[in-house]
């Protein structure tokens, strides 16, 4: 079984990579976004059918782990959870499923309203102890903290902003005014905005 890949991206093809280890081309699945002729440590999760065995790479365990984890939830297969893990980062998707946030689930292509929520429902449990670090008290946060992040997301979409546009800001905001309210984030969200145009 192969756990880890070293090597050169020698082709960049749709969602995967020829990936060039002494002198063996490995074909592989991968979300993550590299450069050609760049080497990269690629962690490896072999997924054996009865028509193929594929490979999936993915830069750090956390990826990799959270992708077995997809993959579990029924009508999720490695296609579906690689265009998910593409369309959103590692964070902000644990964010996501541990906020039931399906909306921005629901961004990532092939993935519908229901699918997202099934994942919310089948892997927050799971999610909750990893996604702590995200709210973790180290950040200055107390519990309950993250509460004000739907409803500051669903502010900023009725003034017209993409929640993939803005969910990152979004959430370092709540993480930095952990008391504050929608009222008192909003604005506070748009001076962000207008100061990253």
């Amino acid at each position: 079984m192969i756990g880890k890949l070293q090597g050169i991206v020698d082709y960049i093809g749709d969602g995967f990579i020829i990936l060039l280890t002494g002198g063996v081309g490995y074909k592989v699945f991968t979300p993550e976004y590299l450069t050609h002729k760049s080497t990269v440590e690629l962690w490896i999760e072999t997924v054996v059918r009865e028509d193929s065995i594929r490979l999936f790479g993915f830069t750090t365990l956390n990826a990799q782990n959270l992708f077995n984890m997809l993959t579990t939830v029924s009508g999720v297969g490695p296609k579906v959870a690689l265009a998910i893990m593409g369309t959103i980062s590692t964070d902000m998707l644990m964010s996501a499923i541990a906020t039931g946030d399906a909306k921005t689930i629901a961004t990532a292509p092939g993935v519908g309203k229901k699918v997202a929520e099934k994942i919310i429902v089948e892997l927050k449990n799971k999610i909750g102890g990893v996604s702590a670090t995200l709210f973790a008290p180290d950040n200055g946060m107390t519990s309950g903290v993250g509460a004000a992040l739907p409803d500051l997301l669903m502010a900023l979409e009725a003034l017209g902003y993409k929640r993939l546009d803005i969910i990152e800001m979004a959430q370092n905001l709540v993480t930095q005014n952990p008391t504050a309210d929608v009222s008192k984030l909003v604005p506070l969200a748009l001076k962000e905005i207008s100061r990253g145009k």
